[in-house]
């Protein structure tokens, strides 16, 4: 099931947490310029829902321009490292809690912005999960997904994904930016927008605006 999915991908995280910041620092100009185009995508005054937050790259960056943040993720570790860096950096508007995003305790519709980022080429069930972040974002919000394009990694990012591999890591799904296209067609949900952020392993910033108020 995609509970025992999360479960088994837990290990890795836990253990990575405290080398996941400087390991983001090695595509770092990629990480900085997905995170700026996730917040100038977010609408002002609102509540902000960041899936699979990891260390709190996004949510960081979000909070100051944002009501609230929501920064939930699997790992307690990861978590615990997002918290102190809110705390170094002054922010009290982030809430943080463990949560699976494939079964998130909120109504449809809760969110005018929703965001994961960079965890569905991980995944068995992306689309399950998509579904799911589509389904608390609210009738006229916004849904972000950037993610990886493994598919398109330079030769640095290969060697260290080779690396991660040896500490536990797995990846799923290598997309880049035409099959990431595909994905979203072939669960019909609407892609207003893929943006391209460049770098050593280049982000696809997966864009959805739940337009009509009758859309699930």
């Amino acid at each position: 099931t995609a509970s025992f999915i999360c479960n088994m991908s837990r290990t890795f995280w836990d253990q990575f947490a405290g080398l996941y910041d400087l390991a983001e620092r090695t595509n770092g100009r990629t990480v900085q310029g997905m995170a700026a185009g996730v917040v100038r995508r977010l609408p002002e005054d609102t509540d902000f829902l960041e899936c699979a937050a990891g260390t709190g790259e996004i949510s960081l960056a979000a909070a100051p321009f944002v009501r609230r943040v929501v920064c939930p993720d699997l790992s307690l570790p990861m978590l615990d490292r997002a918290r102190k860096k809110a705390a170094k950096q002054g922010l009290s508007n982030i809430v943080f809690q463990q949560r699976d995003l494939f079964c998130l305790p909120d109504e449809d519709g809760t969110y005018v912005a929703v965001c994961a980022a960079n965890v569905l080429h991980l995944l068995d069930e992306p689309a399950k999960a998509v579904t799911e972040l589509w389904r608390v974002t609210a009738p006229g919000g916004v849904l972000l997904l950037p993610t990886f394009l493994m598919g398109e990694a330079g030769p640095l990012m290969k060697l260290l994904v080779a690396l991660y591999r040896l500490l536990g890591f797995r990846q799923k799904h290598a997309f880049t930016r035409q099959s990431y296209q595909t994905f979203f067609e072939g669960i019909g949900l609407p892609l207003a927008e893929l943006a391209i952020v460049p770098g050593r392993l280049p982000v696809g910033l997966a864009v959805l605006r739940k337009t009509n108020i009758r859309e699930g």
